[in-house]
C-alpha cells in the first residue's frame, strides 16, 4: 500500500474519531436528540416528533452522561425548572427509561385534581374550551377530543386533552411534592402514565435529563419510509419551539 494511501486513511480515521468526540460532547453538555413514541403529550407532542433537549438548561446529573455512568454525585451548575417546563427524565422505578412529561408541581407544591381540574395548592387552574383536537386515520375515521388551554400560576398557557372529567385519575388525593422532587403530568392527561400513578410517582431532581426546546423533524409515519415523506413529513412542526 502506498504511503499516500496510508497517509488517506490515517486522515480519514482522525477525522471520524473527532467528529464522534465532538457530537459526544454536544450530546452530554448541551443538545441530545429525542424521540416521541407515545400519545401521552398530545397535542403539544405528537408521535413521531423529533425534539432537541438542552443539558445545560436544568445542569448535570449523572443521568446526563451515556450510559448513566456514575460520575457526577447529585447535582451540578443546577438551573431550578420553571413550572410548566416539558422536560425529559429518567423514570424514577427503574433510572433508564426515558420519559417526557411537563413539570406541573414544585417543591412543596400541593397537586390534586378534581372533577378534571388542576388544583395547585388548593386553587384551582383556569382552563378555557377551545376547538376539538382532530385526528383522522388513514381508514377515514375521524377523532375529535374535548381540547383546553390551561393556565398555571404565573400565567403560562399550554394545551391539554380531556376524554372525561371523570376518570378514576380526574379526582385524586392531595399529592404533597418533597423537597427536591417534582410532579410531572402528560397533557393528554387520560391517556398519560405520570406522577399520578405509583409506577411513576414524584421525579427527583437527580433524574432530570434536561428542558424539551424545539423541533427538528416529524413525520406522521416510519421514519425509514423515505419513500412517503413527501405525504408523512408534518412540515410546519419542523423548527418549531415547545411552550
Amino acid at each position: 500500500m502506498s504511503k499516500d494511501k496510508k497517509g488517506g486513511y490515517r486522515e480519514a480515521i482522525k477525522t471520524a474519531f473527532y467528529a464522534a468526540a465532538i457530537a459526544l460532547v454536544v450530546r452530554t453538555f448541551a443538545y441530545e436528540p429525542f424521540n416521541i413514541p407515545s400519545g401521552s403529550m398530545i397535542p403539544t407532542l405528537l408521535v413521531g416528533d423529533y425534539l432537541f433537549v438542552s443539558k445545560f438548561s436544568l445542569g448535570y446529573s449523572r443521568h446526563s452522561l451515556p450510559f448513566s455512568l456514575p460520575l457526577i454525585d447529585g447535582r451540578i451548575a443546577f438551573t431550578e425548572p420553571q413550572r410548566g417546563d416539558v422536560a425529559v427524565f429518567k423514570l424514577p422505578r427503574d433510572n433508564q427509561t426515558d420519559y417526557i412529561k411537563r413539570l406541573i408541581g414544585l417543591p412543596g407544591d400541593r397537586i390534586q385534581l378534581r372533577d378534571g381540574i388542576l388544583h395547585i395548592n388548593g386553587v384551582p387552574v383556569k382552563r378555557r374550551r377551545v376547538e376539538d383536537f382532530v385526528t383522522r386515520h388513514g381508514n377515514g375515521r375521524v377523532t375529535r377530543i374535548a381540547q383546553y388551554i390551561e393556565t398555571l400560576p404565573g400565567g403560562r398557557e399550554h394545551p391539554i386533552l380531556e376524554v372525561t372529567d371523570e376518570s378514576p385519575f380526574d379526582n385524586t388525593p392531595v399529592y404533597t411534592v418533597p423537597a427536591g422532587h417534582y410532579f410531572a403530568m402528560g397533557d393528554n392527561r387520560d391517556r398519560s402514565s405520570d406522577s399520578r400513578f405509583g409506577d411513576v410517582g414524584f421525579v427527583p431532581m437527580v433524574n432530570l435529563v434536561g428542558r424539551a426546546e424545539f423541533l427538528f423533524f416529524s413525520i406522521d409515519g416510519s421514519v425509514w419510509e423515505f419513500w412517503k415523506w413527501p405525504s408523512s413529513i408534518r412540515f410546519g412542526r419542523i423548527f418549531s419551539g415547545l411552550n
